[in-house]
């Protein structure tokens, strides 16, 4: 009697093990590389990394939906267990906003381009909601950004967007920071960071920053970081005024910031200086500064690379750079530890811009 006691007791457990345990999703702890593509191509895809980076999956939307990402992806982000991947066409009305399972990319609701127009950035602003800036349609040059941007405020619960909150032309970067997003723009022109409250879903004011300020992030101090006007600003997010300028002087003349990342720890700062030679080419390097300084000279190096897209992991500080050989062939993703010294290298797929690190 015992023994079969025994017996039944391990069968029920078997039973009980098998019917709760969740099978392992294909996309777990790594990295998602978002490779923008070509923009006449529209071929942009997403690259997952894996944390031990020994079995990296390529264009894992079309692996898993059998149907590719209809234009160049310009961003990407997760809420609660759902990714949501900004596709960008080069041809009118033609963008979209796909929504996955973050674990298994599975579509889950697409958001047709009557509803957005050329989305820039995501962020996650609750457990429900996520941010999107957007430029709305564009024309040509010099006249790129006719209409005024806006946030499309997505409500995660039905896959829907509920709301546009109009602000600057050109609208890109952004930054949640308590209960406030700050939204800087690009090549437009325009002077100001526009603060929205993420509980009511309105402007509450603006800040004079500088020309086309992008927002870097928080630091360490608790201050945020903007590009603008060719110098860094440091902005009181409580106060919301600029409390000081940083002055950032170039390794050489004609050479330009480009990328801005801040440190796992928020206490340094990694940025690009670039320029073009003769052919055409750009050429540059990686440096870094801490996030006390006042003036910022650079003269050594940390990377003797030039990226078009920068990162560094939250959790392990390790830098990731996208190298883009041209916008017709694979690129490569490059791996330094915060000193500056290579890890690895993988192939990514066409222009790796954009990096999210799932943990």
């Amino acid at each position: 009697m015992k023994r079969k006691l025994i017996i039944l007791c391990a069968f029920l457990y078997a039973c009980d093990t098998d019917e709760n345990t969740q099978p392992e999703q294909p996309y777990g702890k790594g990295v998602i590389v978002v490779n923008e593509g070509n923009f006449t191509d529209n071929n942009g895809t997403v690259t997952f990394l894996p944390a031990n980076a020994q079995s990296i999956t390529y264009d894992i939307f079309q692996k898993e939906n059998t149907r590719s990402l209809p234009g160049g992806v310009s961003g990407y982000g997760e809420v609660n267990g759902k990714g949501i991947i900004l596709v960008d066409n080069s041809g009118p009305g033609l963008d979209k906003i796909e929504i996955v399972d973050a674990g298994t990319f599975k579509s889950e609701a697409t958001i047709p381009s009557a509803e957005i127009e050329n989305p820039r950035e995501v962020v996650k602003v609750s457990n429900t909601k996520a941010y999107v800036t957007a430029w709305d349609v564009t024309g040509s040059w010099p006249d790129t950004y006719i209409n005024p941007g806006y946030i499309a405020v997505l409500d995660l619960t039905s896959n829907k967007l509920t709301k546009k909150i109009p602000v600057q032309h050109g609208a890109q970067s952004i930054a949640v920071v308590g209960n406030e997003a700050f939204v800087g723009n690009i090549y437009s022109g325009k002077t100001v960071i526009t603060v929205v409250d993420i509980n009511t879903d309105a402007v509450k004011q603006t800040i004079e920053a500088g020309a086309d300020p992008e927002v870097i992030g928080v630091d360490a101090n608790n201050k945020l970081w903007v590009y603008a006007g060719g110098a860094l600003k440091k902005i009181n997010p409580s106060a919301r005024v600029v409390e000081s300028t940083v002055k950032l002087n170039p390794a050489s003349a004609g050479q330009s910031p480009g990328k801005f990342v801040l440190s796992h720890d928020k206490k340094t700062l990694y940025f690009t200086l670039s320029a073009y030679d003769e052919n055409w080419n750009e050429v540059g390097q990686v440096y870094s500064t801490s996030v006390d300084a006042t003036t910022i000279n650079a003269t050594t190096p940390l990377i003797k690379k030039i990226f078009y897209g920068m990162a560094a992991d939250p959790e392990t500080g390790i830098i990731y750079g996208g190298l883009v050989p041209s916008f017709k062939q694979a690129g490569y993703v490059f791996r330094y530890q915060p000193n500056g010294t290579l890890i690895d290298s993988v192939k990514a797929e066409i222009a790796p811009a954009k990096f999210f690190f799932r943990k």
